[in-house]
């Protein structure tokens, strides 16, 4: 799977396929907002979302930015991995 950053978001593509993405909205203020986690029905449960989310917080470490995950996943994912404690807004 190859992730590729874009304008607020992450896509995953498989086979040059696009199969996910998560998005988020800048403030301005040094937080993003994770507002949306998709992966395709017919991918899921490959742990596409996972590694979306892992991926967006490493790019928030970059870019030493908070996250704040409104969306259901993302904010589920934030809550079980305790690693992710240190970008979380």
């Amino acid at each position: 799977m190859e992730l590729k950053r874009g304008d607020q978001k992450i896509e995953a593509y498989l086979d040059n396929q696009a199969v996910g993405e998560i998005t988020y909205s800048d403030t301005k203020g040094g937080k993003w907002i994770i507002d949306h986690t998709y992966v395709d029905p017919k991918h899921r449960n490959q742990q596409i979302g996972e590694q979306l989310v892992k991926a967006i917080v490493e790019w928030a470490r970059e870019e030493n930015v908070k996250l704040l995950p409104l969306c259901p996943f993302a904010k589920r994912e934030f809550e079980q991995t305790p690693d992710y404690a240190d970008v979380s807004a």
